[in-house]
């Protein structure tokens, strides 16, 4: 495709590989063969570059497809590199409101968030797919799942096109300001269902949230979150760790932390242990 490439540097190693191309500073993602989210991706990519919104564009370089190679899907992005490590407050959510906006725009075949709460429902569902999870905190997830789904449901707001998981490891500080990255979660719901991924500080600067609806989102993330650590296919770094210490946090009840707060203190931890 014309891209000289001498390195591969790995910038992310989960679910997906996406890797740093050298030297012609380009992004690779790489999945499984068949991973249809991949091409929901460059789809998506595309129309919100049409709408001006801060999001992931893809690589001008190459042609906007999913390339399969050695059993594996690629897709190519432009690599920014970060300014600053975290993003302002107010440009954040400035940001987000520019992305919901964009969103709006769009007319694009999504899943909704239930369906995402149904994905954490069928690995609870399944214990050969979560064979490590005590039953009695099986059925604590299950429970909060149904009633928290339909607190959401019951509030009847308005619902659009969202990111899915705005949290700030998916939100990169630019020369061209705030751009939010990893595509393949979007989902239709209401926007605080997006607000629930994000810092306490940055709400604030985000009109017209709903508090209420809010606070359920983010009970509702953290459980999502917590069932997803227990797959037995998860390969995100040190999730036993962060599945056990969601569980605790879940049985200590309200106010339950926001998942950016949570992600702080289980980082603080790590770092203390590794310092140890």
């Amino acid at each position: 495709m014309g891209l000289t490439v001498d390195d591969a540097v790995v910038l992310q190693n989960s679910n997906k590989l996406t890797l740093r191309l050298l030297p012609c500073d380009t992004l690779a993602r790489i999945g499984p063969l068949g991973d249809r989210v991949l091409q929901f991706e460059v789809e998506l990519a595309a129309l919100l570059s049409e709408t001006g919104s801060p999001a992931a564009a893809l690589e001008p370089r190459v042609p906007p497809h999913v390339y399969e190679r050695d059993g594996f899907a690629v897709t190519f992005w432009t690599y920014h590199t970060s300014v600053m490590p975290d993003v302002a407050p107010v440009e954040y959510a400035r940001s987000l409101r520019r992305l919901h906006i964009g969103m709006r725009q769009i007319e694009i075949a999504t899943p909704r968030f239930t369906d995402r709460v149904a994905e954490a429902e069928r690995l609870l569902a399944n214990h050969h797919l979560t064979p490590e999870l005590a039953d009695v905190d099986r059925e604590l997830l299950r429970s909060m799942l149904k009633s928290l789904t339909q607190t959401i449901i019951d509030c009847a707001a308005a619902e659009q096109l969202l990111h899915g998981e705005p949290h700030p490891g998916n939100v990169l500080s630019t020369r061209f300001g705030p751009l939010f990255i990893d595509l393949e979660t979007c989902c239709r719901g209401p926007v605080e269902f997006d607000l629930a991924h994000v810092p306490d500080a940055v709400i604030e600067h985000y009109p017209d949230v709903d508090q209420t609806l809010l606070s359920a989102c983010r009970t509702l993330v953290l459980v999502m979150v917590a069932a997803w650590r227990w797959d037995a296919g998860d390969q995100f770094p040190n999730g036993r760790h962060w599945a056990g210490q969601l569980i605790r946090t879940l049985r200590e009840g309200p106010p339950w932390p926001s998942l950016d707060a949570m992600t702080r203190r289980l980082a603080g931890e790590s770092r203390d242990q590794a310092g140890a």
